[in-house]
This record gives structure tokens, C-alpha cells and sequence, in this order.
């Protein structure tokens, strides 16, 4: 199965959303906190299952700069000086497809622990 290539890629700085049109017509709204609370990084994953670290306080961040990585991925730069996250095509494609349950289930999380969207 061929996962789906972004056929366009904007980030809209004012409202801190990185808008990704994939070649199978989906086209998605990604905000910044979305991106760095969900970022492939080691920091954010772990190193194994069940490590994945819940980042919380990002309610304000922006993403600086987008750098292409060959022509499988994007890495983020965001404004906390996080940007070791490489964002392929298919975890951009399954963030944007997910969007509504991971961030539903990043709140519920973020209550469970005790913690906040602010910084």
C-alpha cells in the first residue's frame, strides 16, 4: 500500500496551524501544540513502548521554521527550542487522520496527570 505524499505544505504563522494537502485529496490542519505534544522525537516517544513522555504547557507554541528532510519527511522547529522531531509523510498523514481521538485522548491524559495546556 502506498502511503499518501503531501502535495502541499503551509505553515500559517498567525495562527500557529501547518496545513498539510496530501496527493489522496485529505487535506489537514495540524495546530503547532498538536505537532509538538505528538512529535516522533525519542524525547517525546521514549525509546521503547510504553515510554511515551506527556508533554504538557505548549498551549503557546509556534512552529519557527520547517526544513525538508530528502523526500520522505519534514523536521519542525518549534519556539520552545524543540526540533528533533522528523516528521515523515505517513506520521503527518496518521496525526491529521487521528487528529480528533489523539487530541481527546491527550486532554484526558493531561487531566489524569494533573497537568495543563499552559505553560
Amino acid at each position: 500500500m502506498n502511503m499518501p505524499v503531501p502535495v502541499g505544505i503551509t505553515l500559517h504563522r498567525a495562527s500557529h496551524v501547518l496545513e498539510v494537502a496530501f496527493d489522496d485529496g485529505e487535506v489537514f490542519r495540524l495546530p503547532a501544540e498538536y505537532l509538538r505534544v505528538h512529535s516522533p522525537s525519542a524525547e517525546v516517544q521514549g525509546h521503547g513502548p510504553g515510554q511515551k513522555v506527556l508533554v504538557a504547557g505548549k498551549i503557546d507554541v509556534a512552529i519557527d521554521d520547517l526544513v525538508p528532510v530528502g523526500n520522505y519527511a519534514v523536521l519542525l522547529k518549534f519556539s520552545d527550542g524543540h526540533q528533533t522531531g522528523i516528521f515523515s509523510w505517513d506520521v503527518l498523514h496518521a496525526l491529521g487522520r487521528d487528529h480528533e481521538r489523539n487530541w481527546r485522548d491527550y486532554l484526558a491524559a493531561l487531566e489524569a496527570a494533573g497537568r495543563s495546556r499552559e505553560a
